[in-house]
């Protein structure tokens, strides 16, 4: 397996530069919603205590790892394995003036409100890394300074540490070292009452154009949970009840119970989706959804710096 895991401090832009590296790289992105996510289907709806996250994090991505190779972005994550060969662990920083003024631009802050906010989201990661991996010393093998760097640039640089590190010719982990990983992670649980129970498992999603795979992974990047195509709404029935046609949203965020809609397409196409969605709002007024034309895609796309 080939594992990188990317943290750093709070307002450094180090989500974005693990989202880059990530496509770069076409390894399988793991944000804090995704783990999430897996440990509800693993453990259960009840929230895994602090001092057991680390080995249940540990179970579900040892697992994965032997049919993927991960960009870890979790706050915290150098601190999940032991040295490893196939292991690459980063830490982006940056000074504080530079990160206050990313939470200038992100919150529209001015800088005495933006100062307040960083220093708190510092204070909360330092308790959330205390919690989960104790008073571990942060262990990175590279470090990267964001102060005049953006998260592509970054990205190229760990594109080229894996390189040299060659993580990707140690392969996948292998049945034998997941199982030996398993009984070790599996004792710690057991201390807590906990079980895995095998049932987490990547999403795999094959989607219909490029756009919904960007969109998907902003919204990874946003730890905002999504489904792709979940559910298609009647939309004209004939005289015995046999439905003629119907609209499948792109996404559902079930958070926001919201539905999206993506449209980067011509504008004779465009302007026949408007018909379906406009009859979708007059059949079913109490589902809520957004559209995205080509522009506000685009838009999207220049903000947060996503390519294909």
């Amino acid at each position: 397996m080939a594992l990188l895991t990317i943290s750093g401090d709070p307002a450094s832009r180090w989500e974005e530069v693990a989202h880059a590296t990530a496509q770069l790289l076409r390894f399988e992105l793991v944000t804090e919603a995704r783990l999430a996510q897996w440990m509800t289907e693993e453990f259960g709806d009840a929230p895994v205590p602090e001092k057991a996250w680390k080995p249940a994090a540990i179970s579900i991505l040892t697992r994965m790892a032997m049919e993927h190779h991960l960009v870890i972005a979790i706050a915290g994550a150098e601190s999940l394995f032991n040295a490893l060969p196939m292991l690459l662990r980063a830490g982006v920083i940056a000074p504080e003036a530079r990160r206050a003024g990313n939470v200038m631009l992100d919150q529209r802050l001015e800088r005495p409100a933006a100062l307040i906010m960083l220093a708190d989201l510092d204070k909360e990661a330092k308790l959330t890394r205390r919690s989960r991996f104790g008073r571990t010393p942060k262990a990175f093998d590279i470090i990267l300074n964001t102060e005049f760097m953006d998260a592509p640039q970054a990205a190229e640089i760990l594109r080229a540490a894996c390189c040299a590190r060659n993580l990707v010719e140690h392969g996948l982990l292998s049945g034998a070292a997941e199982a030996q990983m398993q009984f070790q992670t599996r004792l710690h649980l057991a201390q807590h009452g906990i079980a895995p129970a095998g049932h987490a498992n990547l999403k795999r999603v094959t989607f219909g154009h490029p756009s919904e795979q960007m969109f998907a992974n902003l919204l990874d990047f946003y730890r905002i949970d999504w489904d792709y195509e979940p559910r298609s709404f009647p939309l004209q029935w004939d005289k015995d009840g046999k439905v003629m046609e119907a609209f499948t949203p792109d996404f559902y965020l079930s958070e926001l119970d919201l539905y999206v809609e993506l449209t980067t397409m011509k504008q004779a196409l465009v302007t026949k989706k408007n018909r379906k969605i406009k009859l979708l709002r007059a059949i079913y007024p109490h589902i809520n959804i957004q559209v995205f034309y080509q522009k506000d895609f685009q838009d999207l796309v220049f903000k947060h710096g996503l390519r294909q």
